[in-house]
């Protein structure tokens, strides 16, 4: 069994934030977790409204931070009105809010689900010049049964042109490039996983991607073994976080075996995921697998879900500060600006226990 990397430090649930406080200006670096904005074309709905309250937190209490890093679903259905409102509401902030670094979700690059949606394909083309419509059309009459995971070369064009258009509408509005991507901030390494298919829901991971990430996280393990490695993918793997228990349905990782393998290889890793809009004070929020990397569920800036499933108005995130030898992460209640202390860890991590 791999040793373990993280070690989970007591905390005072009476307090809102760790028990264990290292001093701010030991402070290595932070960074924050936030997901599923499903922003709309609406600057006055409320899912907008949450962004903005969500930003305006992070403009006061970020301080000196690495990045925002969204988990995905930064849309609702991927229209240039949408991300002309991301673009709207970062504009408000300046160089008071930190930079953001996405990963896409199935709203942003997935099946095209809704009317006005595809009304937005009318008088676009592929990178082939086909018409978009027909493209759509096409896409509709070959996808239904595609899903049996065949080879990538025997992925319909269409599907594989309709991807390649969202995905390309969802890089130009965040200032991304790919499905995938590795940043490396502050001395860390952040690794953003995005699916290769236009799924409704679920996320694909191609086997090039998977060896991609391989790479990335032996490169990393090697370089820095004491260090921390941040991973973010919208979905969540199966029974894990809040949301991805198999009775609540909301898992989807088609390469979920695969996947969960690799990282057990490497238990340095931090895994944040979205997806599931689970409130951060349900059951299972965190996960730790024994030897392996430590996951959370990053619950939701537009609207929240709970064990009942049921609706919850609330928009909620994460800040996270790194320490020499500890990583503290605090759940934020963005809408009412409070600290979450049933959603508040601290971790000593390397050969520090």
């Amino acid at each position: 069994m791999t040793k373990p990397f993280y070690y989970p430090i007591a905390t005072d649930p009476e307090l809102s934030v760790p028990s264990f406080r290292p001093d701010q200006h030991q402070r290595i670096a932070s960074f924050q977790v936030i997901t599923d904005t499903h922003l709309t074309a609406d600057p006055n709905h409320l899912y907008n409204q949450h962004m903005e309250l969500a930003c305006t937190d992070m403009s006061k209490h970020a301080v000196d931070s690495l990045g925002m890093m969204h988990v995905g679903d930064v849309t609702d259905h991927g229209l240039p009105a949408e991300y002309a409102e991301l673009h709207r509401i970062q504009s408000q902030y300046g160089e008071h809010l930190p930079p953001m670094y996405s990963t896409s979700g199935n709203h942003d690059v997935g099946d095209l689900g809704w009317k006005e949606e595809v009304e937005q394909l009318d008088g676009l083309f592929s990178v082939q010049g086909q018409p978009l419509p027909e493209l759509w059309a096409h896409y509709r009459q070959t996808a239904a049964g595609l899903y049996t995971i065949p080879p990538v070369a025997d992925v319909p064009e269409a599907v594989h042109e309709l991807w390649l258009h969202r995905l390309g509408s969802f890089n130009e509005a965040t200032a991304t490039e790919g499905a995938y991507y590795q940043k490396r901030l502050g001395g860390y390494v952040f690794i953003f996983l995005g699916t290769e298919r236009p799924l409704a829901k679920d996320c694909h991971l191609s086997t090039m991607q998977l060896e991609w990430l391989q790479e990335r996280l032996h490169a990393a393990a090697s370089a820095s073994p004491g260090k921390p490695i941040f991973v973010f993918l919208h979905q969540p793997l199966l029974n894990t976080v809040a949301g991805s228990l198999e009775q609540q349905g909301w898992y989807g990782v088609e390469q979920d075996d695969e996947l969960k393998q690799l990282l057990l290889q490497y238990p340095q890793v931090m895994l944040f995921s979205g997806h599931t809009h689970w409130q951060l004070s349900s059951p299972h929020t965190m996960y730790s697998a024994a030897g392996g990397p430590v996951m959370f569920n990053a619950a939701s800036v537009a609207y929240l879900w709970t064990d009942a499933d049921e609706y919850l108005e609330g928009s909620q995130g994460y800040y996270v500060d790194i320490y020499a030898t500890h990583i503290v992460i605090r759940g934020r209640d963005f809408a009412a600006g409070r600290w979450l202390k049933e959603a508040s860890w601290t971790f000593a991590y390397g050969n520090a226990e």
